[in-house]
């Protein structure tokens, strides 16, 4: 069954239509004064004007048609023409119950489904990830879950940074610190040891010495270049030290993801792309896009109708090296060219401040004819600042470790659960901590508009009150706590009633979930999916404030209200799924 405002605007539609009036102006929204009415429909003023008519008098006609279709309770005329329409309890009933028992808690799948690769991580190689990395991973994984769960088939991979200067600045550097190490002789032909020479803390250390000489020594810069050239142009012993790179590199990632319950299919990197740039820089010289300027390969962008400047792709630098231009065109290419999954859609999570890069690599994409522009898709985001207006820093000024948010959510969280009466033994609490760090991490993210800037305010984003992940954990367990009670009685579930303000409007709530789902994938905005959840909550503690649900006397209503509370308890946690959210027994 589709939610209710696709049903209602159906029977508009075929109202206004057996008028004579278009039937497009017949879509139904929901209603603007709740107390009033369920929904409403404001095309009787539109049609008013094309037919010349009165809009009450066609709102009038329209509503005598629609108060014959038996889903209705009452259909009235308010104002200058709007239709307010009340559906009649039955209708509800039948809508928190197919809520309750069907797959997907009454939402409904993408009538467009597509194959989708999704690009969202983008951590580095060598370096640990930071709170800029949040946003990415939250936002990216939400979107695969909610892709996924709209009927989407989803390849998701991190895209790892593992190639060019960055690799040129650790390989130096751990040779000059362990020169005897064998990856370092022209000659190394040896397969690659099973045991990596460095550490992910080794690596971290190395690198910021060698970035750190780099700076104040231009040859120094220049040797960590020459060294990832001689890497890209595979040297064997670097290969082989890279190969160790990644896998020491990606062992420390996944725990940092781990945390905040997001996955990947891929972990593929530049690194992976080398040996299509040749054939991609070719595509572009055969097809005569490809000019020298100023000692570089470039291609051209700019169009005549453009109002801004559109930069040139660098395919090779004017040091014959390739950057992320190159080695984006060379993944896009191999995409493609998977025997195992053809993307109708490639999408790319990524920071907004990446938008001109991107707009750059689609463009060449489509000039040479390998993948339509309007095929691939950037989703930026805003930062996550401080409270001084400015990107979250450590209070030292230093860039915080996204591991060190976590931890920081962790503590705060533990804090959080001393000053509620929270049982269980110290394993269980612990478990109880991570999922409301989790919660508090990835809603305080995601229910802002993804494009905007946020402030960063732990206190504020673990508070079991207000727009918070917490809260939202809250109610769910409140409503578990309440099921457990039922069963205990021996209470089951059954017929429901729906008798009070309360109740209706919870309903109602229920209902729109489908609509907030579809809107989240078509707009790419987690946060339409977050304020729903927020205001389900929000209704299903109007509903438990005015009504007994297991000290309820009355044998109907009791199990009416298990009923609906059964209902409202399977939608959020689906909807807490989809938000990576975990929702734990008690708290």
């Amino acid at each position: 069954m589709s939610d209710l405002i696709t049903r209602l605007s159906v029977h508009c539609r075929d109202a206004f239509e057996s008028l004579g009036l278009d039937p497009s102006w017949g879509d139904v929204r929901s209603s603007d004064r709740p107390e009033l009415a369920d929904f409403q429909c404001n095309g009787a003023m539109g049609a008013a004007k094309v037919a010349k008519k009165n809009p009450r008098e066609i709102a009038g006609e329209v509503a005598t048609v629609l108060q014959r279709v038996p889903i209705f309770q009452s259909v009235t005329v308010a104002g200058p023409g709007f239709l307010n329409l009340r559906v009649t309890p039955e209708v509800l009933a039948e809508r928190i119950e197919e809520v309750r028992t069907s797959p997907m808690r009454g939402a409904s799948a993408a009538e467009n489904p597509e194959n989708i690769l999704l690009d969202f991580g983008g951590p580095n190689v060598a370096k640990p990830m930071h709170v800029g990395h949040l946003r990415s991973a939250v936002i990216g994984d939400t979107l695969q879950r909610l892709f996924r769960f709209m009927g989407d088939t989803v390849v998701s991979d991190t895209h790892l940074g593992d190639w060019g200067l960055q690799m040129g600045h650790l390989i130096t550097e751990l040779e000059e610190d362990r020169p005897d190490l064998p990856f370092f002789d022209e000659n190394y032909s040896e397969t690659c040891p099973t045991e990596s020479p460095v550490s992910i803390e080794e690596m971290a250390r190395l690198y910021r010495q060698a970035s750190k000489k780099a700076k104040a020594d231009p040859e120094r810069l220049e040797l960590s270049r020459r060294v990832a050239a001689n890497l890209q142009s595979g040297h064997l012993g670097y290969r082989a030290l890279l190969a160790h790179f990644v896998g020491v590199s990606v062992s420390a990632l996944k725990q940092d993801y781990a945390f905040l319950n997001v996955s990947f299919d891929l972990w593929k990197g530049e690194s992976d792309v080398d040996h299509l740039i040749e054939g991609v820089i070719s595509m572009f010289r055969e097809k005569g896009l490809a000019e020298v300027d100023q000692g570089a390969l470039i291609v051209r962008l700019q169009e005549e109708n453009d109002d801004k400047e559109i930069p040139p792709v660098i395919l090779i630098n004017s040091r014959g090296g390739t950057g992320y231009h190159t080695t984006d065109l060379a993944t896009i290419y191999f995409r493609l060219s998977s025997e195992t999954f053809k993307p109708d859609r490639i999408v790319y999570v990524v920071d907004e401040r990446q938008a001109l890069h991107f707009e750059q690599v689609f463009r060449a994409t489509e000039l040479v004819g390998m993948f339509e522009v309007d095929r691939l898709e950037h989703i930026g985001f805003g930062t996550v600042n401080g409270k001084d207006g400015k990107p979250f820093k450590t209070r030292e000024g230093g860039v915080l470790k996204l591991s060190d948010l976590e931890s920081m959510a962790l503590d705060e969280a533990k804090k959080r659960l001393k000053t509620t009466t929270s049982n269980g033994d110290r394993s269980e609490k612990e478990q109880v901590a991570k999922y409301i760090a989790v919660a508090a991490l990835r809603f305080a993210d995601l229910h802002n508009v993804r494009t905007s800037n946020y402030v960063f305010d732990m206190e504020k984003f673990t508070c079991f009150e207000g727009k918070t992940g917490p809260y939202l954990l809250y109610a769910a367990v409140r409503i578990k706590s309440l099921l457990r009670r039922g069963r205990a009685q021996g209470y089951g579930f059954g017929e429901i009633l729906i008798e009070s303000k309360t109740e209706r409007n919870l309903a109602i709530v229920l209902d729109d979930f489908s609509r907030a789902c579809l809107n989240s994938r078509a707009k790419r905005s987690p946060h339409i999916l977050c304020e729903h959840l927020y205001h389900l909550a929000q209704s299903f503690s109007a509903f438990y404030g005015a009504h007994r649900v297991v000290r309820e006397e009355n044998e109907s209503r009791r199990i009416s209200r298990l009923t609906i509370c059964e209902a409202v308890l399977n939608q959020l946690i689906c909807g807490l799924d989809i938000l990576g959210i975990e929702v734990p027994e008690s708290m």
